[in-house]
């Protein structure tokens, strides 16, 4: 579960921009945020080691919708699944034939994948929030306030207004990149795709 276990549990040491909270940056980044209700497309993970090898490359798709809703899914052949309703988020690990769930609280959503789909009404009082504009493209740089967290930094990259990629680097200097394409907003979305079924015979782990 490479590619999920980043995204829950992700780190990012990007220091191109001053870690402080300016509130332009902060209502920028909720408008952008919250100007898109949905979000659905495709995404590539490339993860390279502290010296520059890679590890491991993966592709699939993902749809979003606020507050809190997502399904993101990796192709063949490291195939997973990650779902969450809200309430609850489904680990779905095909060749291990297992399922991991856990309760979507407030440690799970200081992780990318819940920032672009949760409640970011209240980000700065999580975040400090720096930016850096260039052109049609701008950068967040987000730095958890509590010590209690489970990554450092993140920086999110928009292009014109839409999310373009986010950066995450880990304690171990692992770096991460997620590039998305094809991505479309406010487009109706199937309550259906945000409820998982518990595959017949998997194994489940509750956490």
């Amino acid at each position: 579960m490479r590619l999920i276990r980043m995204l829950l549990v992700s780190a990012l040491a990007f220091s191109a921009l001053p870690a402080h909270a300016d509130s332009k940056d902060v209502a920028r980044l909720t408008q952008l945020l919250e100007s898109s209700k949905t979000l659905s497309g495709r995404f590539s993970q490339l993860t390279l080691d502290g010296g520059g090898t890679q590890l491991q490359e993966t592709a699939g798709d993902m749809v979003l919708q606020r507050p809190g809703l997502f399904y993101w899914h990796t192709d063949a052949p490291q195939e997973q699944l990650m779902v969450s309703d809200g309430k609850k988020v489904s680990l779905w690990d095909p060749d291990l034939e297992q399922v991991t769930i856990k309760t979507l609280d407030q440690r799970l959503t200081q992780t990318p994948a819940l920032l672009l789909s949760g409640d970011v009404s209240k980000i700065s009082e999580s975040f400090d929030i720096s930016a850096k504009e260039a052109g049609g493209v701008i950068d967040f740089v987000l730095k958890p306030k509590s010590k209690d967290t489970l990554f450092d930094n993140l920086r999110l990259s928009f292009r014109n207004g839409m999310i373009n990629d986010m950066q995450l680097i880990d304690s171990v200097g692992q770096r991460t990149n997620i590039l998305f394409t094809g991505v479309k907003a406010n487009e109706p979305v199937a309550a259906s795709k945000f409820q998982f079924q518990i595959p017949k015979g998997a194994d489940v782990i509750q956490e």
